[in-house]
């Protein structure tokens, strides 16, 4: 098993995703995204499950420094400004094999973990 964490270093939930998988020895693969910011392709297959606003941190320092909170954008601009502004994601952005997950989700990494075992 080995899945793909899309986070910036400082963030709490992205350190707590990268020692979830550590801790049950699965590989994973870490993109800082201010040092490689997601493209807009990426970060589409995680709005197809979620939509684009639910990747949205509406509580996060960068959205309110930006003014953002009477923004009304399309899919296609909130994806287009996801990948220009990474700290707006909400973190982290995980993927295994077609699955995704937005921010923390123990319990869905687990049942991925279990799935994987039980293959």
């Amino acid at each position: 098993m080995e899945v793909q964490i899309f986070g910036v270093r400082n963030s709490a939930p992205t350190r707590a995703a990268q020692r979830f998988f550590a801790e049950r020895r699965i590989r994973a693969h870490f993109v800082d995204l201010l040092e490689r910011p997601a493209s807009p392709g990426e970060l589409a297959r995680f709005a197809q499950r979620f939509g684009a606003a639910a990747l949205v941190d509406r509580g996060g320092r960068r959205f309110a420094d930006l003014g953002l909170a009477s923004a009304s954008l399309s899919e296609e601009r909130w994806i287009a400004r996801l990948a220009a502004e990474p700290l707006l994601l909400r973190m982290p952005l995980v993927r295994w094999r077609q699955r995704v997950s937005v921010g923390p989700a123990e319990s869905e990494w687990k049942a991925w973990v279990e799935e994987d075992r039980a293959s």
